[in-house]
C-alpha cells in the first residue's frame, strides 16, 4: 500500500535525524541555528511534554506497547479506508511518528528530541521528526473530519 511507503519515509527521516544529532552532539549540548531555535540534544523517557518522564522506568514499556497497539489499529484502518486519501494521509502521517518513537524506546529506552523552538525566555519542549509527523497527521485527521461533518 502507499500509505505504508508515507509511513516507511517518516520512519527513515526521524531515524536518520536522530542518529546523525546523537553523533553529533553529546547530551544536552546546543547549537544555535537562529534567534528562535537550536538544536538540542536531549533524551525523553516519558510521553509528549516528558509526562512520566521522572518514573522509574515502567513507562517505557506503556508506550511501546501503545505505539505498538496503535500501529497495528492504524494498519487495519489504512487497508479499511485506503480510498479516503487525506485520512489515509493523516494515519500514515501518525504511523510513521509511532514507530520512529517505538524505535528509540527499543533501542535506547528513551526517545531523541533535538528541535528546540523558543521566544527569550521560554523553550517549548524538545521534540523530534517522528513528533511533528504524529503532530500534522492529527491536525490532517481533524481536518478531515471536520469535511466530513460539513459535507
Amino acid at each position: 500500500m502507499p500509505w505504508l511507503g508515507i509511513a516507511l519515509i517518516v520512519i527513515l527521516l526521524d531515524q536518520v535525524s536522530k542518529i546523525t544529532i546523537a553523533k553529533t552532539f553529546v547530551y544536552a549540548q546546543t547549537k544555535a541555528i537562529t534567534s528562535f531555535f537550536n538544536l538540542t540534544l536531549v533524551y525523553n523517557k516519558g510521553a509528549a511534554f516528558s509526562f512520566l518522564a521522572a518514573e522509574s522506568g515502567w513507562q517505557r514499556y506503556l508506550f511501546t506497547g501503545l505505539g505498538l497497539v496503535a500501529a497495528l489499529v492504524i494498519v487495519i484502518l489504512l487497508k479499511r479506508h485506503a480510498g479516503q486519501r487525506l485520512f489515509c494521509w493523516a494515519l500514515a502521517l501518525i504511523l510513521g511518528g509511532a514507530i520512529g518513537n517505538v524505535i528509540d524506546r527499543l533501542l535506547y529506552g528513551h526517545v531523541i528530541d533535538f528541535l528546540d523552538f523558543y521566544i527569550p525566555s521560554w523553550h517549548f519542549p524538545a521534540f523530534n521528526v517522528a513528533d511533528s509527523a504524529i503532530c500534522i497527521g492529527a491536525a490532517l485527521f481533524v481536518l478531515d473530519e471536520l469535511r466530513r461533518v460539513n459535507r
